[in-house]
């Protein structure tokens, strides 16, 4: 996978520390090593968040 931009390793760690509810937590590295490049848009990663994906696009902007 292409290197993650700065704005977005800052947004991943932010999604990461929100409230899991009744979902287990995985440790960071592993919760990060699940994350994808979108499929048409490789600048946009994909990360599976209590049963929804987020897309965090290269500028930060995270979105579901």
């Amino acid at each position: 996978m292409k290197r993650l931009t700065r704005e977005q390793r800052i947004a991943l760690l932010s999604v990461y520390h929100r409230d899991w509810g009744k979902f287990e937590k995985p440790s960071y590295l592993q919760w990060r090593r699940n994350a994808r490049r979108m499929i048409g848009d490789d600048r946009c990663i994909l990360v599976e968040w209590c049963d929804m994906w987020v897309g965090i696009e290269a500028d930060g902007y995270a979105h579901t």
